[in-house]
């Protein structure tokens, strides 16, 4: 089934995003907000302490999950915002790396946040997201 999100590139703002700068669903589509995935294993605890690039990895395992539980893929995904507890950019950067390695081609709009800290005990990375489907039998 084709995905209900177009991606929206402009030509007159700058290529150096790694990301399409808009996204849109059109108006049938159901619209999933998920919680921020956490980099948090099956029995609560954090995964991959200290590490950036394998938290982000189990929050986009996590955000996975989420989705396909909610009827939905990362290519459904609308909008991303990618919070980092670090106030160090390549911190930011090792993060976003993986998570848009992750996403692909399909480069949805997100933003990249350093924060100070986040919910977990020693998580440093969480993903939140939304989506948009089109259900079988919508006519769309």
């Amino acid at each position: 089934m084709p995905s209900a999100v177009t991606l929206i590139r402009s030509s007159r703002l700058s290529d150096v995003a790694e990301y399409a700068y808009a996204a849109t669903a059109p108006a049938a589509a159901r619209l999933i907000f998920l919680a921020g995935a956490c980099p948090l294993n099956a029995d609560g605890t954090t995964a991959a302490i200290g590490d950036y690039a394998g938290q982000a990895r189990v929050a986009v395992d996590n955000l996975r999950t989420a989705l396909d539980d909610a009827g939905a893929a990362l290519t459904d995904v609308i909008s991303t915002r990618v919070l980092v507890a670090s106030n160090h950019q390549s911190d930011l950067g090792t993060a976003w790396a993986v998570v848009r390695d992750a996403f692909g081609d399909h480069d949805v709009p997100s933003t990249l946040l350093g924060v100070t800290v986040l919910g977990y005990a020693d998580q440093l990375v969480e993903i939140e997201a939304v989506a948009a489907v089109i259900d079988a039998g919508s006519g769309q």
